[in-house]
């Protein structure tokens, strides 16, 4: 997506959220939520299913092997991404702006893992700098890393990050939402396995609904 596209989609997501747009209903026995008003999503004509996580989620950390394999599953029409939430709270802005330096160095997939492990296997806190950059030296080029975590373009999709998470109402993680109008959470599902199988099932539908489109 171009700069301009991308603000033109941040201020579409402003609006959404100021306006009350990413208001939740639910029906009793439904194992999601469907948005008030369709969030824009990135690429058109494929299916967007988002993940909203942060490294220093317990409940990430778990959830993060189930969601390797599935993803592997994924068909061509369906567009995944992450968006890392920071609640406005600078330790977890710093843990969402470890994943976006790596997504923009091309490495977030392959250190995904080793970020969750040290966190919550090796107790290090890597949300403080001191610590991100000491241990990131040993997994990935520190100075190129350094560069990159003060670049105007890893600002730029934190911003974003944000306005995303404001317009899905996200108030906690892992979340997942598809088509801009589905958001579906271990809380609604039951389980994380069972949120897999619901966000299994609306893409189904949005391709469905698409296709008599």
């Amino acid at each position: 997506m171009n700069r301009r596209a991308a603000l033109k989609q941040l201020s579409a997501l402003t609006a959404l959220s100021v306006l009350g747009g990413g208001a939740w209903a639910q029906k009793a026995g439904q194992p999601f939520q469907t948005l008030a008003t369709k969030v824009p999503t990135e690429v058109a004509g494929k299916i967007e299913v988002i993940e909203f996580f942060s490294y220093g989620c317990p409940h990430c950390n778990d959830f993060e092997p189930l969601l390797n394999h599935w993803k592997k599953t994924l068909s061509p029409d369906v567009n995944f991404v992450k968006v890392p939430i920071t609640f406005n709270r600078p330790e977890w802005t710093n843990l969402a702006r470890i994943y976006y330096t790596l997504d923009a160095m091309g490495e977030a997939d392959k250190l995904g893992s080793a970020v969750f492990a040290a966190i919550h296997e090796q107790r290090r806190p890597l949300q403080k700098e001191d610590v991100l950059l000491e241990w990131i030296g040993g997994v990935t080029d520190s100075k190129r890393f350094s560069d990159t975590w003060k670049s105007f373009g890893v600002q730029s999709r934190l911003q974003r990050a944000n306005q995303i998470a404001a317009a899905y109402r996200v108030t906690g993680v892992p979340m997942m939402a598809v088509d801009g109008r589905f958001v579906v959470s271990a809380s609604t599902a039951g389980s994380h396995e069972a949120m897999l199988k619901t966000v299994d099932e609306l893409v189904a539908r949005a391709r469905s609904e698409k296709g008599k489109g």
